[in-house]
């Protein structure tokens, strides 16, 4: 069985997602859009779907999903109760729906391997304490004609210049970063 807090640990780990609370209701956001959002008891989840979709969705499992009230069926969006999702089903439906609200060149973020996803997100707010534990000491970084070697380049680099794009490719060595391409 799905909790809304399991729903958290996994939308709050997509890059630029944070959570608000407003007009009584969590949700989770990427700037203002809303890719999540839970009822008051937390029972249900509403998420963003293609309108196109929806109604294949709600057809293929009515007892799990349903469309959400009459005012905001304008909106690309479909509910869910928790209890009847698995885990894996949830993290695509949530994942899906952060794609929805996210510039294409964040999409694979997701399913690169871990710790890609976090350390692009440090970079991209600025998190430099956070991001050292990210990168293996002996990084080589790729990003075009710029080619840098260990994490202390990358980071003297990276205070004063723009945030670079996400990896194509990534390789993980000891749970850091060790090599990451562009």
């Amino acid at each position: 069985m799905v909790t809304a807090d399991d729903v958290r640990e996994v939308g709050l780990a997509l890059p630029r997602a944070y959570e608000s609370f407003t007009g009584g209701r969590y949700k989770l956001k990427v700037r203002q859009i809303v890719f999540v959002g839970f009822s008051r008891d937390e029972t249900d989840m509403g998420f963003g779907y293609p309108r196109e979709a929806r109604d294949g969705l709600i057809e293929s499992d009515p007892a799990t999903f349903f469309l959400p009230p009459q005012r905001d069926l304008r909106y690309q969006w479909v509910c869910a109760h928790l209890d009847r999702l698995d885990a894996e089903e949830m993290r695509e439906l949530v994942t899906d729906a952060w794609r929805m609200c996210t510039p294409q060149m964040l999409h694979d973020l997701p399913e690169m391997e871990p710790p890609t996803a976090a350390a692009w997100s440090a970079m991209d707010s600025g998190d430099w304490d956070l991001l050292p534990d990210l990168l293996h000491p002996r990084l080589h970084f790729v990003d075009g004609d710029l080619e840098l070697r260990g994490r202390p380049a990358l980071l003297a680099h990276l205070r004063s210049h723009p945030v670079p794009r996400p990896p194509t490719s990534v390789e993980v060595r000891e749970g850091r970063i060790w090599r990451w391409v562009r």
